[in-house]
């Protein structure tokens, strides 16, 4: 039986596999699904339908982040871009940055970076034998370990033009963890050229239920930290915001190519407004 198939079994019988607890809800399994996955345990199902029963719109939003990257990753290689780090990945599934990159670019090359064990086994065994492509397990808040890594090293040249990913990753990091310091360390990593790409909930337009989701991710491996506007354009620091700047989905904007006019998404303008989303370029 292979490793993916293996890991499914035991969470299929609640049964983690080693160094994990599956009586911890995982944002990373949570997030899995809300995109209707089988990676998660009944701890994870069941927080998420806390969350879900006070913003139902969440799986619908998931749903468009995931479409969302695949716009990002051709917008970035129509403009030269041939390596990406998707930080905060989760499983590398269908039409994620490594197979749209491929298709329009075959040489290419991705590095994916989790800091979820379950995760990495099943990352790696689904790239197995892929080439230019790697799961690399690491913590995102310490820059240093990712960026020095020989793993990341050997796909990923940081003296020419890379696109580091940030999708639905720092509002689950709190404040006390230094997110602007931290990403201000992988800005200054790249190459003039480069872009950073960020999607991220925001603050602004439902606080009273993003005040109540924070309260019940207390309960999970990572906090719930929703933003405002001006905080999270913050992040991109010097970059130059790819128009239409930092974009949060209302439909009398023009946010293409990083949202969809179709998406369910925009039914709910209010909804529409709590996901932020930039594309960064460094001079």
């Amino acid at each position: 039986m292979g490793t993916v198939q293996t890991a499914r079994t035991l969470m299929a019988m609640e049964q983690a596999p080693p160094g994990v607890d599956p009586h911890i809800p995982n944002a990373a399994r949570m997030y899995d699904y809300f995109l209707d996955g089988k990676d998660n345990f009944r701890a994870d199902r069941e927080l998420a339908e806390l969350v879900l029963s006070v913003l139902p719109e969440t799986r619908d939003g998931a749903r468009e982040n995931r479409k969302l990257i695949g716009r990002v990753v051709e917008y970035l290689i129509g403009q030269g871009i041939r390596q990406f780090v998707d930080l905060g990945s989760g499983l590398p599934a269908q039409q994620n940055v490594h197979e749209v990159a491929f298709r329009l670019a075959p040489d290419a090359r991705v590095v994916y970076v989790d800091n979820d064990a379950v995760v990495c086994t099943h990352g790696r065994a689904l790239l197995a034998g892929g080439d230019n492509v790697a799961m690399v397990q690491g913590d995102v808040r310490k820059p240093g370990s990712i960026l020095d890594n020989p793993e990341v090293r050997g796909l990923i040249d940081f003296e020419q033009p890379v696109a580091v990913l940030m999708m639905f990753l720092l509002h689950l990091i709190s404040d006390e963890d230094d997110p602007q310091g931290f990403v201000t360390a992988y800005r200054d990593a790249m190459a003039p050229g480069s872009h950073l790409v960020i999607s991220h909930v925001g603050s602004d337009a439902a606080p009273e239920r993003t005040a109540r989701i924070s309260e019940f991710y207390q309960q999970a491996n990572a906090p719930f930290c929703p933003r405002t506007g001006e905080e999270i354009a913050r992040f991109f620091g010097d970059f130059e915001l790819i128009p239409p700047g930092l974009a949060n989905g209302r439909k009398e904007e023009n946010v293409w190519p990083f949202t969809d006019p179709a998406s369910e998404m925009f039914v709910d303008e209010e909804m529409a407004r709590m996901g932020y989303v930039g594309v960064a370029r460094k001079p």
